[in-house]
């Protein structure tokens, strides 16, 4: 009788750990099972392996700014789909999709805060925004950043993680890399310094742009960052590429980037570059 009322439980297999869910991640790098509160305490670095898991933008400038106070910059800037682009699924689609996603309205969020005391503009990317890809609106966004920077004498800092130029917008999104370049001439005649901090992935129209532009160049330990992938390349040049091609490492031992930074040391570095540079 009592079997017909209550489902049997059937007993949990010899060693199986049975864990209450979102308390506990496991990393993607050591595979090693990681408590989310210690996780979320070293700016999700696994203290086992050091890797760097992708942060969300908004996670990121609240960790970058003092108290985690900033003011957010342009929120309002939404993309348009200027060539009615059909895919698997309409350009329109992909937009409301990665807005309720993520909550925001592109990929890029501009903040105003201060590092140390020390007031700066930063742009970072988020990379759950359909992989971080610079639009129209990504490309304004970092634009008026870098006037504001010039204008008013306080550093630009951008904080990259991307695929490279949105296909959906085409040419459009191509003249994001001119129209930003461009930017940060006029923001270098002012005299105003530009740090470029690169995470993974940082490829594309946005490694080829602005990203490789900055004063100094900071990198997150292992990230991929390059125009074409690795595998493009060796099928194209027919070659295998050496180890840790397009990595970090890489890039500052055949001296591409400044320094490779752990990101709970990123904002005590940035505190002084922006000292050192006049900002």
């Amino acid at each position: 009788m009592l079997d017909r009322l209550f489902k049997r439980r059937r007993p949990e297999q010899k060693g199986q750990l049975q864990l209450p869910s979102g308390l506990w991640v496991k990393c993607e790098e050591c595979k090693a099972l990681l408590f989310k509160g210690e996780l979320e305490n070293a700016q999700w670095v696994c203290p086992k392996c050091g890797y760097h898991f992708p942060v969300p933008a908004r996670d990121r400038l609240y960790m970058l700014f003092d108290n985690g106070d900033f003011q957010e910059l342009d929120a309002d800037l939404e993309p348009v789909d200027y060539l009615s682009f059909k895919d698997r699924k309409p350009y329109t689609q992909r937009i409301e999709e990665a807005q309720k996603k993520t909550g925001l309205k592109d990929s890029v969020v501009n903040a105003r805060g201060r590092i140390d005391g020390k007031e700066a503009l930063v742009s970072c990317f988020d990379f759950r925004f359909m992989g971080g890809s610079m639009g129209s609106v990504a490309g304004e966004k970092v634009t008026r950043n870098i006037e504001r920077a010039a204008e008013e004498g306080i550093p630009f800092i951008c904080i990259t993680a991307s695929g490279g130029a949105r296909m959906q917008e085409g040419i459009i999104s191509l003249m994001q890399m001119a129209k930003t370049s461009a930017a940060l001439a006029r923001l270098e005649e002012r005299g105003v310094p530009f740090i470029s901090v690169l995470t993974h992935p940082t490829m594309g129209g946005v490694s080829a742009s602005f990203a490789f532009l900055g004063d100094v160049i900071i990198a997150e330990p292992k990230a991929l960052i390059g125009f074409a992938g690795p595998r493009v390349i060796e099928q194209t040049i027919r070659q295998k590429l050496p180890k840790g091609f397009q990595r970090a490492e890489f890039l500052l031992e055949h001296g591409l980037i400044d320094m490779v930074v752990e990101r709970p040391k990123l904002k005590g570095v940035l505190s002084k570059l922006i000292t050192l540079l006049g900002g």
